[in-house]
């Protein structure tokens, strides 16, 4: 065999491993992004749940979906369903686009105890749907807290005062966001006729001072207390009361 064969041979040899050897790493590399890339089923919240919500009403209530991640995304104690764990509540918020964990839903009695800032107390108000905002008041939000109520009447007064509407407080923050019950309200016409609604009302706690406590309370007990949602631009200057008499000036 001559040298100029042999010589031909070898480079047949090292071109074929060389081969090999791409084709190797090419699968190698096929193999990782594939288990990267690879789309795996989880639950995933698409609205906020908080605190003390339970992952049936979370599901009932639309919260929670399945979707799907990339195998390198997957998180541990990820949730693919609910079984045997609806009843467990969450013990902390849990925001839109955040997978399901486990570790996230637990027994009441193992929530997260409410925080208070250390100048504040907290107190709860019982408020309609409308009155904290068709729901959009959550914890960490800041509110204006309104106040609608009937005048005492002084002495021997024939006419009543009008009722009037005034801000009460400016802008305290919302630490807590309970339950929402159903409660039934009746109002008596002119005629003497009477209706009966059901409106959902919900607790909603409140960090104040001492001050400021004393006047919610107040005005809850005697008359309606209103939020408004507050941004950081949002602008809520004490002034005097709105009645019939100056509601259009």
């Amino acid at each position: 065999m001559g040298r100029r064969t042999i010589l031909l041979l070898v480079a047949a040899l090292i071109a074929a491993l060389g081969t090999s050897l791409v084709f190797l790493y090419v699968r190698g590399v096929d193999a990782r992004a594939d288990e990267k890339y690879d789309a795996v089923n989880v639950l995933t919240a698409v609205k906020m749940i908080e605190p003390g919500e339970t992952l049936d009403e979370a599901k009932a209530g639309g919260k929670i979906q399945e979707g799907s991640v990339t195998r390198g995304q997957v998180l541990s104690g990820v949730m693919t369903d609910t079984v045997d764990m609806g009843d467990k509540v969450a013990l902390t918020t849990v925001y839109p686009g955040e997978q399901i964990i486990s570790g996230k839903f637990g027994a009441p009695e193992d929530q997260e105890v409410l925080t208070i800032p250390d100048d504040k107390m907290a107190i709860s108000v019982n408020l309609t749907d409308p009155a904290r905002v068709a729901g959009f008041v959550n914890p960490g939000a800041e509110v204006a807290v309104f106040v609608s109520a009937q005048p005492l009447t002084e002495g021997d007064q024939a006419e009543a005062p009008p009722p009037f509407t005034r801000l009460l407080l400016p802008r305290v923050q919302v630490i807590g966001v309970g339950t929402t019950t159903v409660v039934s309200t009746t109002t008596t016409a002119e005629t003497g006729e009477q209706t009966t609604e059901e409106l959902p009302r919900t607790l909603l706690t409140l960090a104040v001072d001492q001050d400021e406590a004393e006047s919610v309370l107040f005005a809850a007990k005697n008359g309606e207390v209103a939020f408004a949602l507050l941004t950081e631009k949002s602008k809520a200057v004490p002034g005097p009361e709105v009645t019939a008499e100056n509601v259009f000036e």
